[in-house]
Order: C-alpha cells, then structure tokens, then sequence
C-alpha cells in the first residue's frame, strides 16, 4: 500500500478544562496537533498509511509530538530535527451555547516557519507516495513556509502522486506581508500552489475568503446554508484552476458553539456532478444534527482525512460513498477529545449504514 504524505506544523495545545475560559484556568490540558499531523492521524486510524512531514527542534516537547503520532502508526522518518526555531503552540478555549471558542495562536519562528524548502529530502519523501495532502495554514505562517508549501506539491506532482489542499484560511495568521490584507495575502499566496492541486477541500468561508467565490445569500454566521448553490460553487473553482478534479465543501449550520448540523458536498469535475452526504431515504439532503458537541477542533481534518483515505480505498472511492464516508467520519470527531479522530473504519461504516442511537456496544 503506497502512502499518503502530509506536510505541515505540528503544535503543543493548550487547552482550558472543559468549557472555562483561559483566565479562569491556571490548569491547562497539553495534547499536541496540527491540521496535517491530524489528517495523517485520522488516515491510519482508519486503516491506511500515513507519513508526516515537518521542522520540529531538538528538545522533549518536540518529542512528544513526534510520540502522539507515532503512537497511531504514522511514519515520522522525513521529519528534519532543528538546531534554530521553535516549537509553535496554540491555547484554546472551548465555547459552549452562545458563546465561542477561541484560539490564541503562538507560532512566530517555529522551525516549520523558517526551514527553507531545500531542507527537505522530497525525492525520498515521495518515492512511495500516492497522495499528498496541505493546507491552508502552513503558507500563512511565513513567506519560508509558503514556498516549501508550493515546492512540496510541485515536487509530488513530479512523482506522480495527487495532491490535495483544504482551504483552511487563517485570518490571524496571514501576516508576513505586512503591506497586504489578511485576505489579499492568502489569495495571492494560494493562487501560486492551486495550480498544482487535484482535490481543493474547503467551507463556504474558505471559498469565500481565499478565492472570492460565495454560495449566494449564505450567511455561515446565521446558522443556514443556501445549499443549491455549492455546485455552482465548485464549477468556479474548477472554471479557475481546471487541474481541479474534486472539490469537498464542508456544509456546517452553527445553531451554536455546542449545537452545529454537519454535511459536505463532494464535486467532480468529470462527471460535472455534486454528492451530497448525508442523505434522507428519499435521497435528499438531510445534515447530521450533532448536539452536545464535546470538541469540534479537528473536525475538518477529520473529514478530509476521511475522504483521502476513501478515495484511495478502492471499495470506498465511488464519489457518493467517499463524501459519505468523509462526512460520517467527520461527524464522530465531534464526539472526541482533541485534535485527533480515534475513530476507527467500522465505527464510520456502521454510522454510514444509520447506526446513530449512541447505544452501548456490548
């Protein structure tokens, strides 16, 4: 089984307990993610093969990381040891009803940020790659970071594999050009690497804010999704960038910080069709209800983690199943403690097949 690669920061968490708030807390919880250590996590949980790469210092805490994803099977050999930079970390406090969660980040020099594209060995990294997998956060945090970010799917693409990107647009990141708008910098910036991406993964802010493209009249923030418009949506990202062959759009109605309903829409390019998921028994679009939610970071790493693990399964890799499988996926992270998705394959599959009830498995 060839692997999938993905490429990233990894970072300390630091989280309030449970739904307190930074200052009340001198207690915080520390796990260690990032959105491409997650996705890779969610990969071997599932049953696939899994290689993550980043720049991490020579000390214990960066241990640690590398143990948190090691300890799901993921490769970690093309991972370079620093002698400059720094750990990055982020502090989170977890909203509850009305009000929201919140991240702090603390990023500034770590060594993914200032280790220059050269530094990685990408022949080696991709000799046994099928996939490999980027996101939207890693070129905001450094012009440095960027180009490794571009170079990475150029060079993937130059061993045959196919690359995917989520979006993921980080409006408190996107400052290392410092004459440019949060905005005007991520679109620049990810105009240059979408051109070698085949899968583009994203929510409606995402398309929004990174490529100017909206879904209507939606309003994220209202809590309602136009969703007869996503597929007009995905046919302008292709119409853009016709290296496109997939577009997954995340569908998230946020009632509250601790009520959201789930779905996502997968395009291809091909066949010039949208696969909603999930769906009633009449076929029409019905999103997971997910009530309660006991951690919500992560959860779209999950799903993308979940539609590249179906899409490079051959019994999973059918559009329709992929973006079921993705969005079922997606939907138990929301019941799960940090960053990583611990569910496992049959778990998604039994949620696929209606299994909802939360019953005890005896």
């Amino acid at each position: 089984m060839k692997k999938v690669v993905t490429f990233g920061e990894i970072m300390g968490r630091l989280a309030a307990p449970a739904n307190l708030r930074l200052r009340q807390t001198r207690n915080l919880e520390v796990t260690y993610a990032g959105a491409e250590a997650s996705v890779a996590a969610s990969i071997c949980n599932f049953g696939g093969e899994a290689r993550y790469v980043t720049a991490l210092p020579k000390h214990a805490l960066a241990e640690a990381t590398l143990d948190a994803v090691r300890s799901v099977g993921v490769d970690t050999q093309f991972v370079l040891r620093t002698d400059e930079g720094r750990l990055g970390l982020y502090f989170l406090e977890t909203g509850a009803n009305q009000r929201p969660s919140n991240v702090i980040y603390d990023r500034a020099d770590s060594a993914v940020a200032i280790t220059t594209p050269d530094q990685y060995d990408w022949t080696a990294i991709f000799k046994d790659a099928q996939w490999l997998h980027l996101s939207g956060i890693t070129p905001a945090l450094s012009k440095t970071s960027a180009e490794a970010t571009l170079v990475a799917a150029k060079k993937a693409k130059e061993a045959g594999a196919m690359v995917s990107i989520d979006l993921n647009f980080r409006g408190k990141l996107w400052k290392w050009d410092s004459s440019k708008s949060s905005k005007e910098l991520a679109q620049e910036t990810m105009r240059t690497i979408l051109p070698f991406i085949d899968v583009v993964i994203g929510n409606e802010e995402d398309c929004h804010d990174v490529l100017g493209i909206q879904a209507g009249e939606t309003n994220v923030h209202s809590g309602e999704l136009d969703i007869e418009r996503y597929p007009d949506v995905a046919r302008q990202v292709v119409k853009q960038f016709p290296n496109v062959s997939k577009v997954a759009i995340t569908l998230r109605e946020s009632l509250s910080a601790s009520h959201n309903n789930w779905g996502a829409m997968l395009y291809d390019a091909k066949l010039d069709k949208p696969f909603f998921a999930p769906l009633d028994e009449q076929g029409d679009y019905k999103s997971f209800q997910i009530k309660n939610i006991v951690d919500r970071v992560g959860g779209g790493d999950s799903f993308a983690g979940g539609l590249i693990f179906a899409l490079t399964t051959p019994d999973l890799s059918e559009p329709s199943i992929a973006v079921k499988y993705a969005v079922a996926a997606s939907c138990l992270k929301h019941s799960i403690k940090g960053d990583f998705n611990y569910s496992t394959r049959a778990e998604v599959e039994a949620l696929m097949g209606g299994s909802a009830s939360g019953r005890v498995v005896r």
